[in-house]
């Protein structure tokens, strides 16, 4: 237990303690999927001088959303309500990271702009439920990504963590995992397409590595986390991530 009391040097960082704020998926940003004086408060409660608070799943599209009430940053409006909460945890003496994501097939049109289909690397239904102003609500059929969907969502995440920066924070996470978009791509049972994006792992992964490219390219490579991969793609993809 000595060593959760150590310090550990994280990128540029050097951390007090290596008790770690988990993302925690907390739908309480306010309309349009700005974060508010709650969700600086909260941030800040859980805020010691020296720690590292990974922030909750970030909406980096507007197609990205699979919970009402989900902050984002895929717009200039939300950046503001993002610098209530790192300008809070840095009074405090912490450093925060950024967690962007897209929930993909995980969603509901209530959820989509224009009530649009959800997107997803395949046609294949999630069979699981999305949080919508009607509560739980089972998941709309997805419809495939075309390749130049695919390369404007790249272009969505890297204006994401462009906004992240002037936001104030301290970093970026890629959420890989929980059945996301990155992690639809990955698995062969959500992903079969027949180009680029599909078939081989090395089709699969390449999706969430042009993103962590072009995300590193703003933020720098010592940044980003890319986590929650399971071990069958840990072990298929080798040294693919390093």
């Amino acid at each position: 237990m000595s060593k959760l009391h150590t310090s550990i040097q994280i990128g540029p960082y050097q951390i007090a303690h290596r008790v770690v704020l988990a993302p925690l998926t907390r739908m309480r940003a306010e309309p349009g999927a700005i974060p508010g004086q709650l969700m600086a408060e909260y941030y800040a409660q859980r805020t010691t001088a020296g720690g590292l608070l990974i922030g909750e799943a970030t909406i980096a599209a507007p197609n990205g959303n699979g919970y009402l009430g989900a902050p984002g940053l895929y717009d200039d409006s939300q950046i503001a309500g993002w610098k209530l909460v790192t300008d809070a945890v840095h009074a405090k003496g912490g450093k925060i990271f950024l967690q962007l994501y897209h929930a993909g097939r995980q969603s509901n049109s209530l959820l989509q702009p224009d009530g649009a289909q959800p997107v997803a690397p395949s046609v294949v239904d999630h069979g699981g439920l999305a949080f919508t102003e009607n509560g739980w609500t089972p998941g709309s059929p997805p419809r495939e990504l075309t390749i130049a969907e695919i390369r404007g969502l790249v272009e969505s995440f890297r204006a994401a963590a462009d906004r992240g920066i002037a936001a104030g924070f301290d970093g970026v996470e890629l959420h890989s995992a929980n059945g996301y978009l990155f992690d639809q791509f990955l698995q062969d049972g959500s992903n079969k397409r027949t180009d680029i994006y599909g078939g081989s792992f090395e089709n699969r992964i390449r999706f969430p590595l042009e993103i962590v490219r072009t995300v590193r390219e703003r933020v720098g490579r010592e940044f980003i986390i890319v986590y929650r991969l399971s071990m069958l793609d840990l072990v298929e993809g080798g040294s693919t991530w390093d």
